[in-house]
């Protein structure tokens, strides 16, 4: 057990219908998630809180809230200029942080 707040790299699990929707993508697509999520998982906060917060995001990618009256639930990643989307949660346990995918969609 750690006394400190751990940081990144985060854990990263998805959701198996998540998962499933991943795989059936074309390649290059997956490429692109692959991407998006190693964004994530490295971020300092992967809630992105603050103003331009997701500044050092590249600029095909983009982060908010889903819901802007509950900024620490669930968020959305935009990546590839908002063909495609990944909703997650983060849980910030001392122990073992985590984000979730639960979602995920490109056209």
């Amino acid at each position: 057990m750690t006394d400190a707040f751990m940081g990144p790299p985060w854990q990263m699990d998805w959701r198996l219908d998540a998962l499933a929707d991943r795989d059936r993508l074309p390649e290059s697509a997956r490429r692109l998630v692959d991407e998006a999520r190693a964004e994530l998982v490295t971020a300092k906060d992967p809630l992105f809180r603050g103003i331009d917060a997701d500044a050092g995001l590249p600029t095909s990618m983009h982060v908010e809230p889903v819901r802007s009256t509950d900024p620490k639930g669930p968020h959305i990643l935009f990546f590839d200029n908002h063909r495609g989307w990944l909703v997650y949660i983060f849980v910030p346990r001392v122990q073992d942080p985590q984000i979730t995918v639960e979602e995920i969609f490109w056209q």
